[in-house]
């Protein structure tokens, strides 16, 4: 189903899905937000009077708005890449619209796009943190005694979400959505009770209280936009599930549900603040009634594991896709859906994240510790998925020129004043995400560039491809033929194989049937089975050897067996003894050499992180006992 197909009609179910996924982290934003805000122990705090929670909550409403409804569901999300979103298809779209006179200009957007993955990285280890721990907090409402019982509970909760990643979501799915949805109804109901108590709240929903808060207390409202920022954490996930639900089951769910659920709860927070300033220890729950804050503490419980369970897969997404981009090495990725190609698992990353989340728990201790960390990483990545829109946008010509640069400039000011104002917290908290963020994206620029040097000496050696068929062709007693089939795995059709190449000069033998075989990744998310082979005679028709394409796209997972079972007689010159085909591979040792090229660091880091890379066989899903790997070394 294209991305226009899913974008024609929205079917209930399809909303259903996407609460489930989708709206976990935004969903449970109202959890900690307005508690951290007014958070006495805070470096920079808010006072407590009546126009700072008018003030504030008006902030909350309007940011929201802003970022979430205009940003994200209204422009960003008009953008896709064949029905893809998130910030992994704007660096592709970066790419293909930048055009010779916008290369320069393209290659930093892509940059900062690779940035803002990187920060994602960082989101997807705090999400999970923060989110369970705001919620097993909820005990301490309840009875204060358990305090000690908080970080525990949390600790055995994250470790069973991550143990039961590898069973996929595809079980658990079907109860996400109703969950969701209960959770929702419940924040909404909880929220009106508080409004009822105090209906002036509702005149926060006024953008003259953000102005004037905004205004005449600068000196504190600029403070409190790093905590006001929670409120729409979890935004770019809006985008970056467009692919699963399309964009309009995702823009009904989010107002037709989310979004209003979420305002009530803020707003009856509010109020409840306005009551009695004492509520902000624990607002949220203390808007339930006092018999339904343990049940509340369970459900918010639910809701957050859901929560992180969204950041969890879409961390997996984004790392599958940067290593189909040339930015990871190949990782070992399983399909957890017959149905759902999205639906995936990635060991390496989950086992990193794990030991990450754990130690974000034991570390910080509570969501309040965490939440000066957590803005960061979203303001980083919302500021970098802004530009990058508005770049495409204007390279697509979707508006006018000065209506494109009114609306940046507009929504980059609000964008950057939340960057500003978490920057003030940097030795709080802020500088972890940064710091994984630049760790990451260290790994991934380093690799890319290794990558590239690697190619260009491997190709070096390799040498012609049409040069060594000619030498096979002049000279017929080099080789001996034998029965079979044999394919190459190669990438391109400019040189030989590594592995063919040693083949004939030491075992002075070839197939009857060779095909060299180049994996193709398309910058687009999937590829139509009839797009997916072009063959090459390589210049003769008679010699048995040719050369065949297989295009991907960057979700799909390359199965070699599966493009084979394609190509028709005509194209490989014979038919092909599917069940007989030897596969061969070429094995690459990395060594540290005295090229410049590379600086010694990040030599030791390249090699470092090959040491991580899929074993082929399994990534290409070739059968074993047909597969023969041949080594060989490069020096970088």
């Amino acid at each position: 189903m294209t991305g226009r197909q899913r974008a024609g009609a929205v079917r209930p179910a399809i909303v259903v899905g996407a609460l489930g996924v989708v709206f976990g982290d935004i969903g449970t934003s109202p959890i900690y937000t307005l508690q951290t805000v007014f958070n006495p122990a805070d470096p920079h705090p808010v006072p407590v009077s009546t126009a700072n929670v008018f003030g504030v909550v008006s902030l909350v409403f309007w940011s929201v708005m802003i970022i979430v409804t205009v940003t994200y569901v209204l422009l960003a999300m008009r953008v896709d890449n064949d029905g893809e979103g998130g910030i992994m298809a704007l660096i592709t779209l970066v790419r293909r619209w930048g055009g010779p006179a916008g290369r320069r200009t393209g290659a930093v957007l892509a940059g900062l796009g690779i940035f803002g993955a990187a920060l994602f990285f960082g989101d997807s280890m705090i999400t999970p943190a923060i989110s369970v721990l705001s919620a097993v907090e909820g005990v301490k409402v309840v009875q204060p005694s358990l305090g000690e019982l908080v970080v525990p509970v949390t600790a055995v909760i994250i470790v069973a979400l991550f143990l039961v990643q590898r069973r996929g979501t595809a079980a658990v799915g079907r109860v996400f959505g109703p969950v969701m949805i209960l959770w929702f109804v419940t924040i909404g109901v909880c929220g009106i009770g508080g409004i009822a108590r105090h209906p002036g709240i509702l005149r926060a929903l006024s953008p003259t209280y953000a102005i004037g808060f905004l205004a005449g207390h600068f000196e504190v409202a600029f403070f409190a936009l790093a905590a006001i920022v929670l409120a729409v954490t979890g935004a770019e996930a809006l985008y970056a599930d467009m692919g699963h639900f399309g964009r309009r089951a995702i823009t009904w769910g989010w107002l037709g549900l989310v979004l209003p659920a979420c305002v009530l709860s803020y707003l009856g927070q509010g109020a409840l603040i306005l009551a009695d300033p004492a509520h902000i220890s624990g607002p949220f729950f203390l808007l339930a009634p006092s018999w339904g804050r343990l049940p509340l503490v369970v459900l918010a419980t639910a809701a957050t594991v859901i929560a992180s369970q969204a950041v969890i897969t879409g961390a997996y997404s984004v790392a599958s896709q940067a290593a189909q981009l040339g930015y990871l090495p190949r990782l070992r990725v399983t399909h957890t859906s017959e149905s759902t190609i999205g639906q995936i698992y990635v060991p390496w990353i989950n086992w990193l994240l794990m030991v990450s989340v754990l130690t974000l728990v034991f570390a910080f201790r509570s969501s309040a510790a965490l939440a000066y960390a957590f803005g960061m990483a979203v303001t980083g990545t919302i500021t970098i998925t802004t530009l990058m829109f508005f770049y495409v946008a204007r390279q697509r010509r979707l508006a006018a020129p000065w209506l494109l640069g009114v609306g940046a400039a507009a929504l980059l000011l609000v964008d950057l004043l939340f960057v500003g104002a978490n920057l003030t917290k940097l030795v709080h908290g802020a500088w972890l995400p940064l710091l994984i963020a630049l760790t990451a994206f260290t790994i991934m620029t380093t690799w890319q560039r290794g990558r590239q040097i690697v190619t260009a000496e491997r190709q070096r050696r390799e040498g012609s491809l049409r040069a060594f068929i000619e030498q096979l062709r002049s000279d017929p007693a080099l080789t001996i033929r034998v029965p079979g089939t044999a394919v190459f795995l190669n990438r391109g059709s400019q040189t030989a194989p590594l592995a063919l190449r040693d083949n004939v000069e030491h075992n002075h033998v070839r197939h009857d049937h060779v095909i060299i075989m180049s994996i193709e990744t398309e910058p687009v998310p999937r590829v139509a089975p009839a797009d997916r082979l072009v063959s090459d005679d390589l210049g003769y028709a008679d010699d048995g050897i040719v050369h065949v394409s297989v295009r991907f796209g960057y979700v799909e997972r390359p199965d070699v067996p599966a493009a084979l079972r394609l190509l028709k007689p005509e194209a490989t010159e014979g038919e092909l003894q599917l069940d007989q085909v030897s596969y061969f591979l070429s094995k690459i040792e990395l060594r540290a050499g005295p090229d410049p090229a590379l600086a010694p660091w990040r030599k030791r880091l390249f090699i470092a992180t090959s040491l991580i890379t899929a074993d082929a066989a399994e990534h290409f899903n070739l059968p074993r006992d047909r597969t023969v790997i041949m080594g060989s070394h490069i020096e970088v």
